[in-house]
C-alpha cells in the first residue's frame, strides 16, 4: 500500500507519497505568496492555497499513475493558528486568510487582559491571551467587517483553520470538521473538556454555529477523489497541526520526551502524558493528540521568528541570494563581533510574550559587516531555543539534555551545531526533514488500524544525526548574556514607544 500526505505550511504546500514503511517515495511542493498589507498584518490567499493543494497532489499522482490503486488514504497536516472565513455553499474564502504571524488582534487582546480574562482563558485553553492565536483575529474581523459578522451569525459563512478549510474543499462540502490539535489553537476550545466553549466564544464574539465539528487526530474526515484525479475515493484519515504531528513522527510518545520543529517559527513540545499541566511562567499547555477519545498533553515553547529571520535577510535586505549563501557569510565570520539580531518582527514569544516588541540589530560598530549580521541571524534562533528550554526546564522539573529535531532548516549543519552549542543541548536531528506529514500519515495508520496504538510507534526505527555541544559553557553563557542585553534593549524601547 501507498499513503498520501498533504503538508500545508506557512510558506508552501507539499504533497508526499509514502510507502508502507513510512519512507518518502516522492514529493511535490509549491510556494504561495506572503501578503503584508500593513505593518503587523500577515495574510495568505486561501484560494491560492487551494489551487496549490490540487496542483501538488495531482502532479504527484500523475507521476505514479500506475500505482494509484495502491493508495490507501490521504492525511493532512497544517500551519495551526491561521484562520479562514469561507462560504458554506461554495467553500470559497470570503476574506484573506489571517496568518498566525498576524498581529492586528493585539489591541483586542490587551482589552481582555485589562478586563481580567487572562486566568479564565489559560485555565480553559492552556494558552495565553495573545494575537498569535486565532480568536482575536476573528474578533477583529467581526468588528471591522460587519457583513461577515452577519453571515457567520446566520450560518452562511464558516470558520476554519487551514485543515478544516481544505477538508471542506476536498470533500466537496460534505465534511466540516477539524481535529483537536488545531481546535486547541484558537482560544475557543476547552482542552480539558475537549469541546468548543460557549463562554470563550462569547468572550471573543465568535458564533459557535460557525465552528467545525472536532474529531480525534486519528479519525476519518470523509472521502476525496482530489477533484476527480482519483478513479475512486480514498479516506481522509489522520489530521494534525504541524507541530503536534512532528512530535508523533519523532515517536515522542512517552512523558518526558521532547522535540523541536524548525520552520518559519519553531515549536518546542514536551510530552507530559494524559493530564494537562498548567504553567505560571508563560509555558503553554497543548493537546499533543487525541486517539480513541483519550488525550495526550504537552508543554509548548513558541519561537515566533526562526527560519523566517533568514529569509528576511535574503528577501527584504538582499544580503545574499539564498539561505546557503547566507550561511557561508555567517561561517566567514569567526564570531558575531558583538552584533545581535533580535527578530521581533511580529513580537517575542516564550519567555517574554511581548507582542509590541519589534526587531532590532544591536552592537554595530565600524568593524561590523554583513558577515556579522548573517551570523547574528543564525545565532538568534539558537538563543531563542535556549530561552524556551530554560523556561520549560524550570517549569517541568526535567533536565531536557537532549531533544529530537526536524524541519527543513535542520539541513544546515552550521545552524544545528550553533543551536547545540549556544542552547547547551544535544540535538538528535531526524534524517527525514518532513516530520509533520509523516506524523499525520502515522495518525492515519493508527486510525485505519494498520498501527495498533500510539505506544507502538515507540518501537519504530530512528535515523538521526546527533549534534552535541562543543563550545565551552563559559563562552556560550557570555554570548547568551549579550543576547539578553539586546533583548532587554528591544523590550525597553518598545515600552518607551508604546
Amino acid at each position: 500500500m501507498l499513503w498520501l500526505a498533504l503538508d500545508q505550511s506557512t510558506s508552501a504546500t507539499k504533497a508526499l507519497l509514502f510507502d508502507a514503511d513510512g519512507r518518502t517515495l516522492d514529493r511535490e511542493s509549491l510556494e504561495h505568496r506572503q501578503h503584508y498589507p500593513q505593518p503587523g498584518w500577515v495574510e495568505h490567499d486561501a484560494e491560492e492555497i487551494w489551487r496549490n493543494t490540487l496542483a501538488v497532489l495531482i502532479t504527484l499522482l500523475a507521476r505514479h499513475a500506475s500505482r494509484q490503486p495502491e493508495i490507501g488514504s490521504l492525511s493532512l497536516t497544517n500551519q495551526r493558528e491561521t484562520i479562514v472565513v469561507f462560504d458554506r455553499a461554495s467553500g470559497r474564502p470570503l476574506h484573506p486568510a489571517m496568518v498566525w504571524q498576524d498581529r492586528r488582534g493585539d489591541e483586542i487582546c490587551a482589552e481582555h487582559v485589562a478586563a481580567g480574562h487572562a486566568a479564565l482563558v489559560q485555565r480553559k485553553t492552556g494558552l495565553k491571551i495573545d494575537g498569535y492565536f486565532s480568536a482575536s483575529k476573528l474578533q477583529w474581523l467581526g468588528r471591522h467587517r460587519p457583513e461577515l459578522r452577519a453571515r457567520l451569525a446566520d450560518g452562511s459563512a464558516l470558520i476554519g483553520t487551514i485543515d478544516a478549510y481544505l477538508i471542506y474543499r476536498l470533500t466537496e462540502g460534505k465534511v466540516f470538521a477539524t481535529d483537536a490539535t488545531n481546535a486547541s489553537r484558537t482560544l475557543l476550545y476547552d482542552i480539558t473538556g475537549r469541546a468548543w466553549d460557549e463562554e470563550l466564544c462569547a468572550l471573543w464574539e465568535v458564533p459557535r454555529r460557525a465552528l467545525p465539528e472536532v474529531r480525534d487526530c486519528t479519525a476519518r474526515f470523509g472521502e476525496t477523489t482530489i477533484d476527480g484525479a482519483l478513479a475512486r475515493p480514498i479516506p481522509l484519515c489522520g489530521v494534525m497541526g504541524d507541530s503536534q504531528a512532528s512530535l508523533l513522527a519523532q515517536r515522542c510518545v512517552s512523558p518526558g520526551s521532547a522535540k523541536i520543529t524548525f520552520g518559519t517559527g519553531s515549536s518546542l513540545l514536551l510530552n507530559v502524558g494524559p493530564q494537562p499541566r498548567f504553567s505560571a511562567s508563560g509555558v503553554l499547555t497543548a493537546l499533543a493528540w487525541v486517539h480513541g477519545g483519550v488525550p495526550t498533553y504537552a508543554r509548548e515553547g513558541i519561537i515566533i521568528s526562526s527560519a523566517s529571520t533568514l529569509t528576511w535577510l535574503r528577501d527584504q535586505l538582499g544580503l545574499a541570494a539564498d539561505v546557503p549563501a547566507l550561511e557561508q557569510l555567517a561561517l566567514a565570520a569567526p564570531d558575531n563581533g558583538g552584533v545581535y539580531l533580535v527578530p521581533a518582527f511580529t513580537g517575542l514569544g516564550l519567555p517574554h510574550w511581548r507582542p509590541e516588541a519589534r526587531a532590532a540589530i544591536t552592537g554595530l560598530s565600524p568593524h561590523s559587516d554583513r558577515r556579522h549580521v548573517a551570523r547574528a541571524a543564525f545565532e538568534s534562533i539558537a538563543f531563542q531555543i535556549r530561552d524556551a528550554l530554560d523556561a520549560m526546564r524550570a517549569e517541568a522539573g526535567v533536565s531536557l539534555v537532549a531533544i529530537h529535531a526536524d524541519g527543513g532548516p535542520t539541513a544546515s549543519r552550521f545552524l544545528m551545531q550553533c543551536c547545540a552549542d549556544l542552547a547547551g543541548v544535544e540535538l538528535r536531528v531526524a534524517t527525514l526533514s518532513d516530520g509533520s506529514p509523516l506524523g499525520a500519515m502515522l495518525a492515519g495508520q493508527i486510525g485505519l488500524g494498520r498501527v495498533p496504538s500510539v505506544a507502538a510507534l515507540a518501537e519504530g526505527p530512528r535515523d538521526e544525526t546527533i549534534y552535541r555541544p562543543t563550545m565551552p559553557r563559559e563562552r556560550a553563557n557570555a554570548l547568551h548574556a549579550g543576547w539578553h542585553r539586546a533583548v532587554q534593549s528591544v523590550i525597553t524601547g518598545s515600552t518607551l514607544s508604546a
